[in-house]
């Protein structure tokens, strides 16, 4: 056992005088030892209600014959970050989760871990964690939301922001705003949407990393406790078999991860992850990977904010599986991928069926013939942008129009809020990318701003800067290169065309390259809105949103 070189041997007596004081017996230290990595905490509604999944997990070990640790992970709540300072401490997470994680793992030299996530930058950095360890590990996440309801209709978060957007707009009163506030977000959970934390969790299904149910099955049921339990076993099954996570998150297994993903209409944050997650086992993941496939990958699922239904109709309707069996169906995956189980994809989902068309709509009937995200390039973003076209509109999908320019967030929300946003403009926010932010701000706030003033059909939004998976219309971001290293964003002034194709997969800004040319030549850098802390060293390290902002030394860049 690896927990060998911390217990075992006349070299390792005082080591073992330290489990004594953690009151380990003789016979708890001949078995595996089992790190349980608890995202627990009281802030975050998804992770409120961890500690029972985590004491579930512990039972799940014990039984199976391993001796269950426990030890924390952080959590930031995106939507409490959002709109402020705070967001700017959201996606920078990741890293640390990850880093924290892999010290503590190594330090202590656990034999296997269990994972239990939920919320939007734990999953990706525990998943980047567990590529690094490369110890038997399992994922359990602490499940979704349940839907609100209000005046007989289902709602979940991003119901909320655009609310206070049509409060602005005149069209909804501070009562009707107080109603959805007291009801949209009912119980514990990750946001009831196919929004960044509820994909990460699908996703994980789908990389092979969680056991069936782990991304739809309510943060509520019991059958969420039950999950588990198995979780436990099944890490100590790994351990057994010595099946580790590079056996699994291969190559193909991560291209299973985008093919579902473009199936699901998972959050744009999937493309800042999912190559990070690459990285971390050696695949170097060019976002563009995402147009062959989405073009070749019909769009089965319509959740909130691009459609009516919600995580838990995903879950009745037969979950991940029954998405990813329509698509095996017709050779869209590798389904000799090795996964948690010991089993194979092909041999998980076998038996999977979709128990409601409405909801996976079978292939022959998809929303659409082509996947939830597309990879925009062109003048303006000659590394890439990225959008969510299952919740763009048909009559966003192309548009050209005014630049209206702002260099932070908040400006922009003035802006929009001001009345001073028309039909047809391109409201364009820079400086807010993984080094000028620093930390990649989301824009929920802004694109719910403009929805919720009845523009979503007729503005579009773009930026360096990225987007909460409840956001819905012409949103475009991750727009690289960013303006903080002289990108062409940085670039753009008032009143320039924009054109936007979506079907075409292109982003151009309709300004000569000899005019480009000589207002680059007069761009100067701009400092970080922030100069000390973590951010600080964050952006001397961190790339750009098309290689997922991985974290990497200046001189390998």
């Amino acid at each position: 056992m690896r927990s060998d070189n911390c217990r075992t041997g006349m070299q390792q007596a005082p080591h073992r005088s330290l489990f004594n004081a953690l009151g380990f017996t003789e016979e708890e230290m001949k078995k595996p030892m089992v790190g349980i990595v608890s995202s627990y905490n009281e802030i975050v509604p998804g992770h409120m209600n961890l500690d029972k999944i985590v004491n579930a997990v512990k039972l799940g070990v014990a039984e199976a014959g391993g001796v269950p640790v426990v030890f924390p992970a952080i959590a930031v709540c995106d939507g409490i970050a959002m709109g402020h300072i705070g967001m700017k401490y959201s996606l920078v997470t990741r890293d640390l989760i990850a880093d924290s994680t892999e010290c503590m793992a190594l330090a202590h030299q656990f034999d296997a871990l269990v994972m239990v996530p939920n919320c939007d930058k734990n999953v990706p950095g525990l998943l980047m964690a567990a590529a690094r360890i490369n110890v038997p590990t399992v994922f359990v996440s602490g499940g979704p939301m349940l839907a609100g309801h209000v005046k007989g209709q289902k709602r979940s978060l991003s119901s909320m922001f655009e609310a206070v957007g049509a409060y602005a707009a005149g069209s909804m009163t501070e009562e009707e705003v107080k109603e959805y506030e007291e009801k949209v977000c009912p119980t514990c959970g990750s946001c009831s949407g196919m929004y960044t934390a509820n994909s990460m969790n699908c996703l994980t299904e789908a990389l092979g990393m969680g056991l069936r149910g782990n991304g739809t099955i309510p943060a509520v049921y019991s059958e969420r406790i039950k999950l588990a339990k198995h979780a436990g076993m099944a890490v100590m099954e790994m351990y057994k078999k010595d099946i580790r996570p590079r056996d699994i998150m291969t190559k193909d297994a991560i291209l299973n991860a985008l093919t579902v993903d473009m199936a699901l209409g998972c959050s744009t944050n999937s493309m800042l992850h999912l190559p990070a997650i690459a990285h971390e086992v050696g695949f170097d993941f060019d976002i563009a990977f995402a147009n062959p496939i989405s073009e070749k990958t019909p769009n089965l699922c319509h959740l909130a904010p691009a459609g009516p239904t919600y995580m838990e109709d995903l879950n009745e309707a037969g979950g991940v599986y029954a998405v990813m069996k329509e698509l095996a169906d017709i050779g869209l995956l590798h389904t000799d991928c090795m996964t948690v189980t010991g089993k194979t994809v092909g041999e998980n989902i076998k038996d999977a069926v979709n128990k409601n068309p409405e909801v996976i709509r079978p292939v022959d009937n998809p929303y659409s013939k082509t996947g939830g995200l597309a990879v925009l390039k062109g003048n303006l973003a000659p590394d890439g942008s990225v959008v969510k076209r299952s919740a763009v509109c048909d009559e966003m999908m192309v548009h050209e129009g005014p630049a209206r320019v702002f260099d932070c967030e908040e400006d922009a929300i003035a802006a929009i809020k001001g009345g001073k946003i028309v039909a047809g403009d391109v409201v364009v926010i820079r400086y807010e990318g993984p080094k000028g932010g620093p930390g990649m701000r989301e824009m929920l706030n802004p694109t719910s701003a403009i929805a919720g003033m009845g523009l979503g059909s007729s503005v579009a939004l773009i930026t360096d800067g990225r987007f909460s998976g409840a956001s819905r219309g012409a949103s475009i971001g991750h727009v690289s290169p960013e303006a903080a290293v002289g990108g062409p964003i940085a670039l753009v002034e008032e009143g320039d065309i924009i054109k936007i194709n979506i079907p075409e997969m292109t982003l151009t800004l309709d300004v000569s390259e000899e005019e480009l040319a000589a207002r680059r030549a007069n761009w100067q850098p701009r400092e970080p809105k922030v100069t000390t802390g973590y951010l600080k060293r964050y952006a001397a390290l961190v790339t750009s949103g098309n290689r997922g902002a991985i974290l990497q030394l200046p001189e390998t860049k």
